[in-house]
């Protein structure tokens, strides 16, 4: 895969910023500085380049709960010859849709969609989903768990260390950890993450103070999360890979938490169709794939096979628009779409 052709060859610096980023969306410049092992106005004005050319994104996004309980559905949708990308558009601006990437094989897109327990699920697929133009099928999979969701794969990888960190589990929120200024915060910071608690508390009309408490609260809690997205070819790694990995039952857990561990592994789920592991992968080069396929997926006790789809351009990210893909599909041409055997 190459890297966007409307983003710039970032140097080694920039990479720097856009790792410790990665670790904090809302650090300080002086704390990135230090990072980076540079000077403040450096990093700023380095930073707010890349924060301006939409290159990087900061957004603010609350636990997925915070508004009573949900499930989330993967949608592997197939799309009519040539609609592929009319059928994304149309799918990008839901606010239930939590992730969203056009991808290679048989599928078209596959897509996180939210729904509350008390909402229609017949209403979302038949009469919202299938009802798009251009929509030839979709499969539909219940999200059963998540052990792994991180922000910060950069950093992971760049580390050098086939395993990395303990990963801690997604913290479920309760929706009466939210009251209505904490949502008015989070409405705020979730296309800006890195505005300031003043300016914050100026658009919702309450003081600064009442702002940095409530958000540090929120995120001590983990109730919120704060995400910084950059284009993974931008830092050099050329393959975004999603696998579908069918596990034996006994095993499942086991070999997802062991998945969990390995670098480059950036998220991993268990879903309810055939005992089966979602496991989203970014990886450097193509040898990395193979390495990891075959000295990590395929010894893993309990799996039994596993299909895979190459991430072409991602849309949407844990709620938030990533800010490359409108340039990305203009530098692609007028249709700015695919097949789906590509």
């Amino acid at each position: 895969m190459s890297i966007n052709p409307v983003l710039k060859e970032l140097d080694d610096l920039d990479r720097r910023i856009i790792v410790a980023l990665q670790s904090d969306g809302r650090a300080s410049w002086t704390s990135v500085a230090d990072v980076c092992d540079t000077s403040v106005p450096t990093v700023a004005r380095r930073a707010q380049q890349l924060l301006a050319e939409g290159i990087v994104r900061v957004g603010v996004t609350p636990d997925i709960s915070h508004a009573g309980p949900v499930n989330l559905f993967i949608l592997r949708i197939g799309c009519e010859p040539g609609r592929q990308t009319k059928v994304a558009l149309e799918l990008v601006r839901r606010d239930d849709v939590r992730f969203l990437t056009l991808v290679t094989g048989e599928t078209d897109i596959i897509a996180e969609l939210n729904v509350r327990t008390d909402d229609s699920l017949h209403t979302r697929l038949i009469d919202e989903v299938l009802a798009i133009d251009g929509v030839s099928r979709c499969e539909t999979d219940l999200l059963l768990h998540t052990y792994k969701a991180t922000n910060d794969w950069s950093r992971q990888l760049l580390t050098g260390k086939e395993h990395v960190y303990t990963p801690v589990e997604p913290h479920e929120c309760d929706s009466s950890h939210f009251n209505d200024t904490d949502r008015a915060i989070v409405a705020v910071l979730r296309d800006d993450g890195r505005a300031s608690f003043q300016g914050v508390a100026d658009v919702i009309g309450v003081n600064e103070s009442t702002v940095r408490r409530r958000f540090e609260t929120l995120r001590a809690r983990g109730c919120i999360l704060v995400n910084t997205l950059v284009p993974a070819p931008a830092l050099g790694f050329e393959s975004e890979i999603i696998f579908m990995i069918t596990v034996t039952p006994a095993n499942l857990d086991s070999a997802a938490r062991e998945l969990a561990t390995y670098r480059g592994v950036r998220y991993v789920a268990a879903t309810l169709n055939g005992s089966s592991l979602m496991c989203e992968v970014i990886l450097p080069t193509t040898r990395d794939v193979f390495d990891f396929v075959t000295r990590t997926l395929g010894p893993l006790p309990g799996v039994q096979g596993w299909t895979a789809n190459m991430e072409m351009l991602n849309l949407k990210r844990g709620f938030i628009e990533t800010p490359w893909w409108r340039g990305r599909l203009n530098a692609s041409g007028p249709s700015g779409g695919h097949h789906g055997d590509a």
